[in-house]
């Protein structure tokens, strides 16, 4: 029987208010056995673009990066928010180990082909992209990976990824090793069928119903990369993925999808 690993993924929505986050990471660190975080960005990095007269772009949920996009994000992601996640963590007494994709040569990315819309320097991952046994070998020493959306090209290029691509990228190629539970934890209860009601928390989605609500309008803008990578993490392996609120991750209210 394979073992359990947790992988959590969080964004902006919590990194941006530190009490929010303080409550997660508590919630993070007593959570048993091996665990991996995966992070996204938070406004920081948006905030100082705008001020530098830079207009953040997104489509469907994902950042347009160019070069000056990317190191302001680097700066901000690989640097400030990762380390000051792990700080947080060694405080609770949990062994954490800030990472981006370069640091090791865990996630190596291709640069992402401009085809409808030029994304800039992000990077596309494949299921060679994670270094699945260094990640192990770093869980059986009780290192907690604290993963950043940067990685790299092996040719010398930092790129950009969607943390939730990487979250789930990370919970296929480990899933060979685990049972693995993919948990998307953010400023909402799970997906919900009304934006406007927080309490329509929607338990239950399967991949018909996904392409429904997709169609319908009901999931959209950020949720979108977020359900397409954790359907493609099902597809590939893992075993259950959550997405749930953030400070109520031991919580009964939250949404399950599953393939079927």
């Amino acid at each position: 029987m394979k073992p359990e690993l947790n992988i959590f993924k969080i964004g902006g929505g919590i990194i941006d208010h530190e009490l929010d986050l303080q409550g997660f990471l508590r919630q993070f660190s007593v959570i048993s056995g091996p665990k991996i975080l995966v992070h996204g960005g938070g406004k920081g990095a948006s905030e100082m673009l705008t001020r530098l007269g830079i207009a953040p772009r997104m489509v469907d949920g994902r950042r347009i990066t160019d070069a000056v996009t990317l190191d302001l994000v680097t700066m901000f992601y690989a640097g400030k928010t990762n380390k000051q996640i792990v700080a947080y963590l060694q405080s609770k007494g949990v062994n954490a180990l800030g990472l981006s994709g370069a640091d090791g040569n865990i996630i190596k990315a291709v640069k992402r082909p401009v085809r409808e819309v030029d994304y800039g320097f992000v990077g596309d991952l494949s299921e060679k992209s994670v270094d699945a046994e260094l990640l192990h070998q770093f869980l059986q020493l009780q290192l907690t990976p604290v993963l950043c959306p940067i990685n790299h090209d092996g040719h010398g290029q930092l790129l950009n990824t969607n943390a939730d691509t990487i979250a789930a990228s990370v919970a296929k190629a480990l899933s060979k090793k685990y049972a693995v539970k993919l948990h998307f934890c953010f400023e909402k209860r799970g997906v919900l069928a009304d934006v406007a009601d927080g309490d329509s928390v929607i338990a239950k989605i399967t991949l018909a119903d996904y392409v429904v609500l997709k169609e319908s309008g009901i999931i959209a803008d950020g949720m979108l990369p977020k359900l397409e990578n954790a359907f493609d993490a099902l597809q590939f392996g893992v075993e259950k993925v959550i997405i749930e609120h953030a400070l109520q991750i031991n919580g009964d209210v939250k949404t399950t999808l599953c393939l079927t």
